[in-house]
This record gives structure tokens, C-alpha cells and sequence, in this order.
């Protein structure tokens, strides 16, 4: 993200700054409406499931000021992961709540596929009529909805990684037995850490863009398919 932007500035390469503008926008954009939706998605899945929690905090909204986190939202500008505020959910209001906390867990990963399959639809559309759209403009929009994308899928392949506290060791919960779970959990702290730290050293840079080019592959295949039905491509 815009830290590869600061270290073109630093080796004397030439920066465009239609391409740190398209960068910055999308990276907003994501914090400002998108990572709502994730957090939003876990508290309504968790209030059908039985739990009222995210309702009682008021965390059954879409408003940015809600979830905003300073630092996670730094890490999206930074680095393309970050996180926002988590909606807190208490899992004895489940009837299953190994089940229940893990199908709550999957709703925002969801939500960021679906935000990614969506911002290429949306390109496809442009694309189709990208010869009455001047050249800047596209070039623009293809910034735009590359890192949109891109930080979407990031995001949801992050937080499936089973490791505490990211939404995957939720999903990985509901397979241990309880003994398993609460050790597991038991050292929670240090392995937020450790992944903090793996994360800001570039230490999962490679694992995690092998699943992102994965990932985005699948949603493109998807994302193409009613535009060759009818087609166009």
C-alpha cells in the first residue's frame, strides 16, 4: 500500500500521484464503509443466532465512527491489513455456541468477499464502457478498484487465518473439543502479538498474497461469468 509509495520516494523513483490519489481513496473508502459492513455482519448473524449483545452496545450500525480503530485503520493505509472495532458477542447466548461464535466469525470474512466480487462487477461494468470513458478517468478507476479489491480480499484471507484473536480461530473453535479450546485460547495474548509482529516485519507478505492472487482469481472467474453468458466478453 502506501508504504510501497514512500519507499519509491525514498530510492528516487517517480511517483504518480494519480496513483497515490486512486490508493489513499480506496484505502478510505474501505475503512469508512466497508470494514462497517464486516463488523456490522458479525453483530446481526450474532443477534439472529440468540445473542443481543452487539444490539445492547449499539453495534447494529454501519456508522464508521462505531468501529473505527486507529491503528488497525492505519494498517490499511500502511499496508493493506488492518482491522476495525470488534463487536463484542457472548457466545453462552448461543444455543450451540461453539457453532454459533464460528458461523458469527465467518459473517465478516463473507462480507469483504462479497465487497471484492461486487468492485469487480462494478470494474466489468466500467470496462464494457470504457470507450466513452476519458483516459484518465479510466486509469483512475482501474487504480481505484485494483487495490479496492485487493485490500478486500486481503482483508477476509487475514482474518481466516486460524490463529487467535482473527476470525479464523473462531471457525477452527468449533472442530476442538473444549479442553483443546481452552488451550487454544490460553495464550491469546502472546499470539496477538507474534502475529502482530509477523505482520509489520513482512515475515507473512508471501503466504498471504499467494492466498489473495487465489482468492481474487476465483471472484474474477465469478465476476465474468453473466458478462460471457450474454457475451460480452
Amino acid at each position: 500500500m502506501l508504504i510501497n509509495a514512500f519507499r519509491t520516494v525514498l530510492s528516487g523513483g517517480e511517483l504518480s500521484w494519480l496513483y497515490v490519489f486512486s490508493q489513499i481513496l480506496a484505502c478510505l473508502f474501505v475503512i469508512l464503509l466497508v470494514l462497517p459492513v464486516h463488523e456490522f455482519a458479525h453483530g446481526w448473524v450474532a443477534v439472529k443466532l440468540g445473542d443481543p449483545t452487539p444490539r445492547y452496545q449499539k453495534r447494529l450500525t454501519l456508522n464508521p465512527i462505531a468501529s473505527l480503530d486507529p491503528v488497525g485503520s492505519l494498517g490499511i493505509l500502511l499496508f493493506g491489513i488492518g482491522w476495525a472495532k470488534p463487536v463484542q458477542v457472548n457466545a453462552s447466548n448461543f444455543k450451540n455456541p461453539k457453532k454459533g461464535m464460528a458461523i458469527t466469525a465467518l459473517a465478516g470474512p463473507l462480507s469483504n468477499l462479497i465487497a471484492a466480487l461486487l468492485g469487480l462487477i462494478v470494474f466489468n461494468i466500467v470496462y464494457v464502457f470504457s470507450y466513452s470513458i476519458p483516459i484518465r478517468v479510466l486509469v483512475f478507476l482501474q487504480i481505484f478498484f485494483s487495490y479496492y479489491v485487493s485490500i478486500n480480499i486481503m482483508l477476509a484471507v487475514f482474518n481466516l487465518l486460524p490463529i487467535p484473536p482473527l476470525d479464523g480461530s473462531r471457525i477452527l473453535g468449533a472442530f476442538l473439543s473444549d479442553r483443546a479450546l481452552y488451550r487454544y485460547y490460553q495464550y491469546q495474548q502472546y499470539t496477538s502479538m507474534l502475529l502482530l509482529l509477523l505482520l509489520f516485519t513482512g515475515v507473512l507478505d508471501v503466504p498471504l498474497e499467494y492466498l489473495r492472487s487465489l482468492v481474487g482469481a476465483g471472484l474474477q472467474f465469478l465476476a465474468n461469468l453473466p458478462f460471457q453468458a450474454f457475451g460480452v466478453f
